[in-house]
């Protein structure tokens, strides 16, 4: 894997070509785990797809109640009720499902996090399946859902308020962009795997606010979602506008990865305990 890291400019800086502020770090990754990550990929590609029919039908129930969200929960392993843990959101892709939380989490952490998936919107597009449409509407619905997910959380589990994390794989990572930018006071840190920036409907309107969120892309090479092109559109404009962000890239195309995950855990941690992930 190659890991590529860039820092914005202080606000009012000329922007200048991504390739500037791209530093190129780790080796691709070895046939071992590229192997790992195929048979991961493909076989949450197959669990996903087995669910999508009965997550339709519940996605369109739910939109009968606008304030509802399905919510699927992860606890760590060997929860303690006295420390404050960090809170991960996680958003799935168009036509997948809350549910994937547990295939997800075990390849970011069993310990370290506290997380909740938020369902979709139904989209009578996909058959009722659920997605993160563009419109501005549904970004206020889905901004409801997050919030709502969030507050669910913080009365079940303890939660460090300050360390609430929002990220999402292709447009679910989109929408954790969106949101994130939008309302930045909610969250620690926002993630895209996959997912471009968010077009349309003013994404940087609360620029100003946003600009201390921290960010991470990851990106597969060949990707044909997520093309390198648009990558580097996205960091120059994150750039000119004075953020903070972590860029990742991988190889094969568009699928998510075990490696992926385990980065977005280290990239998290790092966010308030830098140290201990020199350690690790």
């Amino acid at each position: 894997m190659n890991r590529t890291h860039a820092s914005a400019s202080a606000p009012g800086q000329t922007a200048s070509s991504p390739s500037q502020h791209i530093a190129a770090h780790a080796p691709a990754a070895s046939l071992a785990q590229h192997l790992i990550d195929q048979h991961w990929s493909q076989s949450w590609k197959t669990a996903a797809a087995r669910g999508r029919a009965d997550d339709a039908a519940g996605c369109a129930a739910d939109a009968a109640t606008p304030t509802a969200a399905r919510l699927a929960f992860f606890t760590p392993l060997h929860y303690e009720p006295g420390y404050a843990y960090p809170l991960l959101v996680w958003l799935h892709s168009d036509g997948g499902s809350h549910r994937e939380l547990n295939d997800v989490m075990p390849h970011v952490s069993v310990r370290n996090h506290v997380a909740v998936a938020v369902q979709g919107i139904p989209d009578d597009r996909r058959g009722g399946a659920c997605s993160w449409r563009r419109a501005p509407a549904d970004a206020d619905e889905a901004a409801v859902h997050v919030r709502r997910a969030i507050d669910v959380a913080q009365q079940r589990f303890h939660i460090h308020r300050q360390r609430v994390f929002l990220a999402g794989y292709e447009h679910g990572g989109t929408m954790a962009l969106r949101l994130g930018l939008r309302y930045p006071e909610w969250f620690a840190g926002a993630i895209s795997l996959e997912g471009p920036m968010p077009q349309g409907h003013a994404p940087l309107l609360a620029v100003n606010r946003a600009r201390r969120l921290p960010l991470m892309l990851a990106a597969c090479r060949e990707s044909h979602a997520y093309p390198w092109s648009r990558v580097a559109e996205d960091l120059r404009l994150l750039h000119a506008a004075g953020f903070a962000l972590a860029l990742r890239q991988y190889p094969g195309t568009h699928d998510l990865t075990t490696e992926m995950l385990a980065d977005m855990d280290r990239w998290i941690l790092e966010q308030f305990c830098p140290s201990a992930c020199r350690e690790r």
